[in-house]
């Protein structure tokens, strides 16, 4: 009830600010004080006010913003942790399902073959083949180095 008064005491004091403005000649800004002066007595003819006051003095409605706030905190930490763990649940799935595609590294780096520690038997007694561009079978080279791997893990 005195929100409403309120609301309605200044929207009537702008009018009359606005009054006076346009006898200045002064048009242009009593329209826009007229603007201002008619919000508040729109809030209190539709009773956005008189919500407004009901909700601020509601513990119901206190109780209903915590929830809110609440959910907002929920939502806002499992994004984090969504952007942490690297994208959305679809796209964990296929990365795991081409992890499981490719299980075996295509080329292997020369640490984990054991090749920068010591040298592979053999060779370093003979020198690196050129790579043959004509027919005929692909040598012993490659398979030498699969050899290799075998014998160190002991295979």
């Amino acid at each position: 009830m005195i929100a409403e008064t309120v609301c309605s005491a200044a929207g009537v004091a702008g009018l009359g600010i606005a009054a006076v403005t346009a006898y200045r000649k002064r048009f242009l800004a009593a329209a826009r004080i007229a603007a201002y002066a008619l919000v508040p007595l729109g809030l209190v003819m539709t009773g956005a006010v008189g919500w407004v006051v009901d909700t601020a003095f509601s513990p119901t409605a206190w109780a209903g913003f915590v929830v809110l706030g609440g959910a907002w905190a929920l939502f806002a930490t499992t994004r984090a942790v969504e952007r942490r763990r690297g994208g959305t649940r679809k796209e964990r799935r296929a990365a795991a399902r081409a992890a499981r595609t490719d299980a075996v590294a295509p080329a292997a780096s020369a640490p984990s073959l054991g090749q920068a520690s010591r040298p592979a038997p053999g060779s370093a007694s003979r020198p690196a083949a050129a790579p043959r561009t004509t027919g005929g079978s692909a040598g012993s080279d490659d398979f030498s180095d699969i050899e290799a791997i075998l014998k160190k893990h002991g295979i």
